[in-house]
């Protein structure tokens, strides 16, 4: 979505597509993670459900900077800025979206 808005501005390309690539990565980690961690607590191994999660958290948020980092550093600084920005954008997005579906139907607990 955030393509038109890169094309109109002007903003580098490769920027947005090492961003793009990067964050669907991340996001397809955190989906098996998250079948991971629903199965593992299911068994009654919450310490490999916690220990996965949060090193895949860890490992995501490493793997977007890295990604950021070396388009900047391979490509010119501006490709590093455009990914930084639309990382950014996604990620902010990300996290108001869940806050919001999170306010709208939170999860039963048990009772």
């Amino acid at each position: 979505m955030a393509l038109p808005a890169f094309v109109l501005a002007g903003w580098p390309r490769l920027g947005y597509a090492v961003a793009a690539v990067a964050w669907l990565i991340q996001r397809l980690a955190q989906y098996l993670v998250e079948r991971h961690t629903v199965t593992a607590l299911r068994a009654g191994n919450r310490r490999g459900a916690f220990g996965a999660l949060a090193a895949t958290t860890l490992g995501r948020v490493w793997f977007l900077a890295l990604a950021i980092l070396l388009v900047g550093k391979l490509g010119e600084r501006e490709d590093g800025l455009a990914a930084a920005l639309l990382c950014v954008a996604l990620v902010t997005l990300y996290l108001g979206g869940t806050a919001i579906a999170r306010l709208i139907s939170p999860e039963e607990g048990p009772g």
